[in-house]
């Protein structure tokens, strides 16, 4: 028995939905308490979520590689302060691998059916090869940056080289040398743009919207550094839970939630140095100053693109997309691109969650009709007549340049009370109510309106009301929610 389980307490067949970032930790988190009757359901041909999709030149996390691990796994052997993609899934390989549930995960095997049955307290799932399976607990762990938002450009069809989204990297695309088009302005493209600078003959840059760009500093980790790490586990806890680290996400939290208070200005002032200091040619600066506040959309953090971009083989276009013919791109104002290759760094369709799966809960409660306006979770994590269904990185959580690692590990100490509660006491489901749900809701999106989210931009944070769906309070409150579970809001049958 789990030091953890307790003698009488009910057992359960949990399935998981993602194994990604956390479907790995739902996992692992499982399988250290004793649970035997676990399935990981992955509809990609290996784990990764994210960072198995993601691929292109540049692919780099913008949050410290050592604070963007597992608290049950830390990593001595990071390369850089910030890590590659390529690192990051090798990271999460190791993993799985050293934590033993690589057995737990059914590979190439889509979710596409999730059907609560009120007689028997039970998910019925079925998958896209026509397989079935029942679950007592279903972790929704498919996170949001999965399905690609391919922009609908005219005559994109008519090109006669390659051109692909950026989570559909096409390896056989030659870049080296050649002439490349990105369209999109987000991490990505700047990224992609970044990388290319160096490779390819040309490298145009469409930016529908210029962005704020954060100076920070990348540095690799030398061997001692590693060596180090290994030897004194304390210097890698020091650099994750340290207070450096830490005050740094709350000033920007505090920032982020109170727009005219001094950590905002601080930031704004940061970005606005950063490009008058770093870009020398005034046409090209204002080409590059965005029109609204510093993150208001999400904030790019970037070394070298700023350098980037002043290389003789780099052009920014600001102009409007006219359409694409058989050998580039024609704008707006008549002007013509030659390009090779176009790479669509337009970002991903991030009010999905787990949809398409077609989710049914209680008394045959549609989960899209639930989120028909906007996505919504109870505290991120519940949805009202949705029983024994919790969700890691669901909607409203906190969002921007954050550890979804941390995030997640904390909704996992949540639900994990919740499933504790289930496991010992006489009852068969718990799910939040529905008043609990619309009082979440309402101070949420009243909170939510006067974040820096809602300060006049255009982003994939804000709803089809235009209302931020994001966390709008304080980094520490979402910690002290995820803590103390509020079981008066549960119903429990």
């Amino acid at each position: 028995m789990s030091p953890d389980s307790t003698p009488n307490e009910r057992k359960f067949r949990y399935v998981v939905i993602g194994a990604g970032m956390s479907g790995i930790l739902a996992a692992v988190k499982l399988k250290q308490r004793g649970e035997t009757d676990v399935v990981v359901y992955e509809k990609g041909h290996t784990i990764g979520g994210t960072w198995r999709e993601n691929r292109y030149p540049g692919l780099t996390c913008d949050v410290p590689a050592h604070a963007y691990t597992y608290s049950f796994a830390p990593n001595p052997d990071w390369s850089a302060f910030y890590a590659t993609g390529a690192e990051i899934q090798r990271y999460f390989q190791k993993v799985v691998e050293d934590h033993g549930i690589r057995a737990l995960i059914d590979t190439d095997s889509e979710v596409v059916e999730c059907i609560y049955d009120d007689a028997t307290c039970k998910w019925k799932l079925k998958l896209a090869d026509g397989r079935t399976d029942s679950a007592d607990v279903v972790i929704a762990a498919s996170g949001v940056l999965h399905h690609p938002n391919v922009a609908e450009i005219p005559g994109l069809q008519s090109f006669t080289g390659k051109a692909f989204h950026s989570a559909r990297w096409d390896d056989a695309a030659e870049v080296d040398g050649r002439r490349v088009g990105v369209i999109g302005s987000g991490s990505t493209g700047v990224q992609i743009v970044t990388a290319l600078q160096k490779r390819s003959a040309r490298v145009v840059h469409f930016q529908r919207s210029p962005q704020w760009i954060m100076p920070v500093q990348q540095f690799d980790y030398t061997e001692e550094d590693r060596a180090a790490f290994r030897a004194d586990p304390q210097l890698i806890d020091d650099m994750r839970y340290g207070e450096q680290y830490w005050s740094g996400i709350y000033r920007f939290n505090r920032a982020l939630v109170d727009p005219e208070g001094s950590d905002m200005h601080e930031i704004e002032e940061l970005c606005r140095q950063n490009l008058e200091n770093s870009i020398s040619d005034p046409v090209l600066r204002e080409k590059l100053r965005p029109n609204y506040r510093a993150a208001c959309k999400r904030l790019i953090y970037s070394w070298n693109y700023y350098d980037a971009v002043q290389q003789p083989n780099i052009v920014v276009e600001i102009d409007a997309i006219d359409r694409v013919e058989p050998a580039g791109i024609r704008m707006r104002d008549g002007t013509f691109h030659e390009l090779d290759v176009i790479v669509l760094a337009t970002g991903f369709k991030v009010d999905r969650f787990i949809r398409p799966t077609i989710v049914k809960g209680k008394g045959g409660a549609c989960l899209d009709d639930k989120w028909k306006v906007s996505p919504s979770a109870y505290y991120a994590v519940t949805i009202p007549d949705m029983p024994n269904f919790f969700m890691l990185n669901g909607p409203t959580g906190p969002v921007g340049n954050f550890s979804l690692i941390d995030i997640a590990e904390r909704q996992w100490s949540y639900i994990e009370q919740l499933l504790q509660h289930l496991r010992d006491a006489n009852v068969a489901e718990i799910a939040p109510t529905a008043e609990a749900m619309a009082d979440y809701d309402s101070r949420r999106i009243a909170a939510a309106r006067t974040t820096i989210f809602a300060s006049g931009c255009t982003s994939w944070y804000l709803d089809a009301a235009g209302v931020p769906i994001t966390w709008p309070w304080s980094y520490q409150a979402f910690a002290e929610e995820m803590d103390s579970p509020r079981f008066a809001d549960y119903g429990l049958a």
